[in-house]
């Protein structure tokens, strides 16, 4: 077996049993990193990369979007910029434009951060109910 496949076999046993919450947080920096990638393909000039890697984020916050639970009002405003995320990715890619992709990128990373301290405060939380 070489690099490339045990490293897949490796990703495809931590999404297997990742608990829902780190799940969230995969997808939040696979995101980030396609944003990331996008924006290093469009300052090479490779626009095909740039565009992939872009079309890659945008499935990432679409997905995001279509598991946020609205049954909460906080989560409703989550989705409206999870929106606007999104939009900022379509508009990069269409305009071959780093600031919107910027801004999308800026916008996860606080998203992420965020989720990192909910993971941390309810560990916390089921930690002291034992």
């Amino acid at each position: 077996m070489d690099a490339a496949t045990t490293a897949n076999v490796y990703k495809q046993q931590q999404i297997m049993t990742a608990p829902p919450e780190e799940l969230t947080l995969m997808l939040y920096n696979g995101a980030i990193r396609f944003i990331t990638e996008s924006l290093h393909a469009l300052e090479e000039k490779d626009l095909e990369k740039a565009h992939h890697k872009n079309m890659r984020a945008q499935n990432i916050v679409h997905e995001l979007m279509v598991t946020t639970d609205t049954d909460y009002e906080i989560s409703k405003n989550w989705l409206i910029i999870e929106e606007y995320i999104l939009h900022c990715l379509v508009q990069g890619n269409i305009n071959k434009e780093k600031a919107p992709l910027e801004q999308a990128k800026k916008l996860l990373t606080e998203f992420r951060d965020t989720w990192v301290q909910v993971i941390k405060q309810v560990r916390r939380e089921r930690a002291e109910a034992k």
